[in-house]
């Protein structure tokens, strides 16, 4: 069966990420790299075991459009949204044996490296959902 691990994130992350943060806050150099190194080994096992589909991280928040309808007709916002703290900020799909192994599989991201003092290490989650099967179109 399929899973979809999913990142949150906030325009806040990004925005620290990319050394733009409140108050000049940014991850340094070597922030980055440890966080890229344990994305990396974390996807590589997944390659390994035979369990990863697909990963991608997404853009920063600002760069989302919402389209919603207004009396019938589609209305685009650009992001980011005021009343939005958390965003998608990257998922990963594997397909394994159980909910409970797709469980396990993000539990690991709980180890992910942050800056130390970073609030977002505070208000860290990943969701995990199954993937309901698609029907088929001839």
């Amino acid at each position: 069966m399929k899973y979809m691990i999913m990142l949150a994130g906030s325009q806040r992350d990004f925005d620290m990420i990319t050394g733009n943060g409140p108050d000049g806050a940014a991850w340094t150099p070597e922030d980055l790299a440890a966080l890229h190194e344990f994305m990396t080994k974390w996807n590589n096992e997944l390659v390994e075991s035979g369990e990863f589909v697909d990963g991608q991280g997404l853009a920063a928040p600002v760069h989302t459009r919402r389209i919603t309808l207004r009396d019938g007709a589609p209305v685009v916002t650009d992001g980011p949204y005021a009343e939005t703290q958390e965003v998608l900020a990257g998922y990963t799909i594997v397909d394994c044996a159980s909910f409970d192994r797709a469980t396990e599989i993000a539990a690991k991201l709980a180890a992910t490296p942050h800056p130390s003092g970073a609030q977002l290490a505070n208000e860290w989650y990943v969701d995990v959902r199954p993937i309901a099967g698609a029907p088929e179109f001839g």
